[in-house]
């Protein structure tokens, strides 16, 4: 296990992020999610329990499933190969993919009883997520990263939990090749046609490094935090609803407290549409500008007060 240094570092980011006593663990067998396996049963052995997802994606990934139960096995850990099909999805394969697994690893973890399922991202995951998103152009909520710690989406009661984001990959191979296992290793990481793949290229080369652009991530996450603590507040003092109406104070406030003001508006009204983040700073300079515009189903009036109701409905 590298020694008792990195059973306490690993320990202590444990209890910070998952101070419950079960861990549900998401397993795929690659060298990351192996490491993060031998950590976590040698922190709180005969308290964590894994799962592995067979998207059915590749011929190989029934053996790798198996490959990981044996393992558990070995380790007296409990473990579930969970089946999913990956529907066909406009933002690509790998988006489906990630949909099908988090969705099937919510539904064992609640039906587990697990408080947390963890994952085994790590700081160059961090880093190529952040380089991605600096590309697409994000703001401070994209270029925040991995978090470290989430709600997990269809599982009431679970957050979803990241211990290693301060580990390199390096770290987690070395571990995993201590320990003696050969870990999976899948072909569509080395596909150029993804844009993880690009990053992870660009990475390499040393420029920008991986660590700073995590630590770039953990800043704007705290900025991040800021924020939303500070737009929550201005808009119990700014927004006012009505039965079919939402009425917003704009007025002497910078442009991203506005715009997250307006966001708080639209989400009370739509619940289940949220808008994309460029058509909302389209809507955000309409209303600027003193000019009536419309997202997602409803208009917005610019006042001032801002007026949110519902646009009407045109055959």
């Amino acid at each position: 296990m590298g020694g008792s240094d990195h059973l306490d570092r690993f320990a202590q980011a444990l209890t910070g992020l998952a101070p419950s006593d079960r861990l549900a663990l998401a397993v795929s067998g690659g060298p990351d999610s192996l490491a993060l396996l031998l950590l976590a049963h040698a922190a709180r052995p005969d308290t964590v329990i894994a799962a592995t997802v067979d998207h059915g994606l590749r011929l190989e990934a029934r053996a790798e499933a198996m490959m990981v139960a044996e393992v558990c096995r070995t380790l007296g850990v409990p473990h579930a190969i969970l089946t999913v099909e990956v529907a066909d999805d406009p933002a690509g394969l790998q988006a489906a993919a990630r949909a099908a697994r988090y969705a099937a690893l919510a539904r064992w973890a609640a039906g587990e009883g697990a408080a947390m399922l963890a994952t085994a991202h790590h700081q160059d995951d961090q880093a190529e997520t952040v380089l991605m998103r600096l590309v697409r152009g994000a703001g401070i909520a994209g270029l925040s990263g991995i978090r470290r710690r989430r709600p997990l989406d269809g599982a009431p009661g679970v957050e979803l939990v990241r211990p290693l984001l301060d580990w390199t990959k390096a770290e987690l191979e070395a571990l995993v090749a201590e320990a003696g296992l050969t870990p999976a290793r899948d072909p569509s990481n080395l596909d150029p046609r993804f844009d993880r793949t690009r990053a992870r290229a660009l990475l390499a080369q040393g420029w920008p490094a991986a660590a700073r652009l995590a630590a770039v991530a953990d800043r704007l996450a705290e900025a991040e935090e800021a924020l939303a603590w500070t737009a929550a507040h201005l808009a119990a003092a700014r927004i006012t609803q009505g039965e079919a109406f939402v009425s917003i104070d704009p007025l002497a406030l910078p442009r991203e407290h506005r715009r997250r003001l307006l966001l708080a508006g639209i989400a009370r009204l739509a619940p289940d549409r949220p808008p994309r983040g460029d058509a909302l700073d389209r809507l955000l300079d309409t209303l600027d500008g003193g000019r009536v515009g419309t997202l997602v189903g409803l208009r917005c009036d610019p006042g001032p007060p801002w007026r949110l109701t519902q646009a009407p409905f045109h055959r």
